[in-house]
């Protein structure tokens, strides 16, 4: 029995200690440490970054990073200049990034791989930004740059969806029919920035970075210079303003037919009036009174709408005039602070375009605002040029709200709805007072120009805003 017991306490000691052999055996690396923050970096390059005389039907590129690398977007994002005829293809493996070329080069030409955002690491993500990779079929590598800015004409922002093109064809029907030569990604700034170009003279555009990259639709935004560039030592430093020749048209919605919306409601055949520009019962001191109707006007008769007093007696000075949509009836007057007033609209004041007039006279009492709701204005502008005939505009929601033609570098205002607002200046060059766009081709024109103003304006009521403006 002592040997029997003794043989399994042998046997579990030597169990346990295999146990103990294989646990040391599979060591599992400490948690924590230092997150990895730092982008992958090019480790080799066959061929090497910036090497020369590289061979015509060279068809693979493989980069080589300091870490595991993933692509995110890479059609987006690689840009080949000059451009290939057929887009090459590129993906991944581990450390490896293989760019398969699928084009004969040139000769005696500097080639630029520009990969964005499209490399980043396994682990966290880490974007090497703006990485790329030169090399020549040529003895030299082109060193020439050329940078500038792209803004919208009609806002004066920025807008990151657009590209700069080059065309070394001088001809105005290149952009619409030709692959451009090169081309160059503008950031949220605006900016945009050419490298490794030879020096040579091209024509140099705006468009979308759509798959033609060409101006082929005159609803596309699109940029044009008035002269060539000239690439070289002392290339000039260029801004764009791009413009929609045409605006686009909202496609109407169309319900296919022998299909009918279930449960769908009668159409109201009777004539309805809203108060519109009444907030609460109270009337803006700087607006018009707005009538807004469901229907489309034929007639009013503005002896039978009557702005009164408490007492019912009609007031003198106002006037009634009715908008281009037809549904919409303005009530022009010189409003004072805090005066309640009736509005008073007979039965048959108005009819439709059926015929139709409303079911019932009707009073509207309404109060005009406090001038203590409203905020006084004191803009002074800094570098104002009034020889380009600025009009300030006041912005909400991209909606300009109020347009004034600036004829001194100082504006004025005792009362200004409260607030925020963006500010623009439009160089009204044909002083019609609103933003007129180009033309391109034939009988060019350049856009008028606006100008954003980066900071926004704040108007408080009940208070003096004062705001220094630098253009």
């Amino acid at each position: 029995m002592k040997h029997t017991v003794s043989f399994f306490i042998a046997v579990l000691s030597a169990s346990i200690a295999t146990l103990a052999l294989h646990s040391c055996a599979n060591i599992i690396p400490p948690g924590g440490g230092p997150k990895d923050s730092l982008p992958p970096r090019l480790a080799l390059a066959s061929p090497r970054d910036s090497s020369l005389n590289i061979p015509l039907t060279t068809k693979n590129i493989v980069l080589t990073f300091d870490e595991f690398v993933q692509l995110q977007n890479i059609q987006e994002n690689l840009i080949v200049s000059p451009t290939l005829k057929n887009i090459p293809t590129v993906d991944a493996h581990l450390r490896n990034v293989t760019v398969r070329l699928r084009d004969t080069l040139e000769p005696n030409t500097t080639y630029t791989l520009d990969f964005g955002d499209a490399v980043k690491d396994v682990n966290e993500g880490n974007v090497a930004k703006g990485f790329s990779y030169v090399f020549s079929t040529g003895k030299n590598i082109d060193h020439f740059t050329y940078r500038g800015k792209v803004f919208l004409a009609e806002t004066g922002k920025a807008d990151s969806t657009l590209i700069v093109v080059l065309h070394n064809n001088l001809s105005d029907t290149a952009i619409s029919k030709d692959r451009p030569r090169h081309y160059a990604r503008i950031n949220g700034k605006g900016d945009f920035v050419f490298r490794n170009l030879p020096a040579a003279t091209f024509n140099a555009y705006v468009v979308p970075n759509d798959y033609t990259k060409r101006y082929d639709d005159s609803t596309k935004l699109f940029a044009f210079l008035d002269s060539s560039v000239t690439v070289g030592a002392s290339t000039r430093i260029d801004t764009f303003y791009a413009f929609q020749q045409v605006k686009k048209k909202e496609k109407a919605t169309t319900v296919p037919k022998n299909t009918a919306a279930p449960n769908k409601p009668k159409e109201d055949n009777k004539l309805k009036l809203f108060a519109g520009s009444l907030e609460g019962g109270s009337q803006d001191l700087l607006s018009d009174l707005q009538l807004n109707t469901n229907h489309k006007l034929a007639t009013i008769d503005s002896t039978k709408i009557l702005l009164c007093d408490t007492n019912y007696q009609v007031v003198k000075g106002y006037t009634l005039s009715l908008d281009t949509s037809k549904t919409r009836i303005h009530l022009r007057y010189d409003w004072k602070e805090n005066v309640p007033f009736r509005l008073v609209i007979a039965k048959d004041a108005m009819t439709d375009t059926a015929g139709n007039m409303r079911a019932k006279a009707d009073t509207i009492r309404f109060y005009t605002e406090k001038e203590s709701s409203y905020g006084s204005l004191f803009l002074q502008f800094k570098n104002l040029n009034l020889q380009l005939n600025p009009v300030l505009q006041f912005v909400q929601n991209d909606r300009i709200v109020e347009s004034v033609v600036l004829t001194s570098p100082e504006f004025k205002r005792k009362l200004f709805k409260p607030g925020n607002y963006e500010l623009r200046v439009l160089y009204d060059a044909n002083q019609n007072g609103v933003w007129d766009t180009g033309r391109f081709p034939g009988n060019r024109k350049q856009p008028e120009r606006v100008q954003s103003i980066p900071t926004p304006l704040n108007i408080r009521g009940n208070w003096d805003n004062q705001v220094s403006v630098n253009l």
